[in-house]
């Protein structure tokens, strides 16, 4: 199991600009207006992967009684899947799902 820090921080979105608020009841992974990341954790919220590329929205997945989000790292390439907020834009969610790639 991994290991998981809990630190829910406010950011500015290094995608879109947008200053995005503390997520108040998890730890805020991704921009809940674009839903890009960042390639930050080797486990959640430690804050020690030394590639700090942006983490692309390619795809979603149900989970449970929700959705993940997976993505790639536009620098390393790796994929990695965080799961959706209440706040995310769910037009942007229902979008990349229906994308063929």
């Amino acid at each position: 199991m991994k290991k998981f820090n809990m630190l829910d921080e406010d950011f500015i979105c290094e995608n879109c600009g947008n200053k995005v608020s503390k997520l108040g009841y998890t730890a805020r992974d991704h921009c809940p207006f674009c839903l890009y990341s960042k390639h930050v954790d080797i486990n959640p919220g430690d804050r020690l992967n030394d590639c700090k590329g942006l983490l692309i929205p390619i795809e979603i997945e149900k989970f449970k009684d929700t959705f993940k989000i997976i993505y790639k790292c536009k620098k390393c390439k790796k994929v990695h899947k965080n799961i959706m907020a209440k706040d995310d834009n769910m037009n942007l969610i229902i979008e990349i799902s229906k994308k063929d790639w």
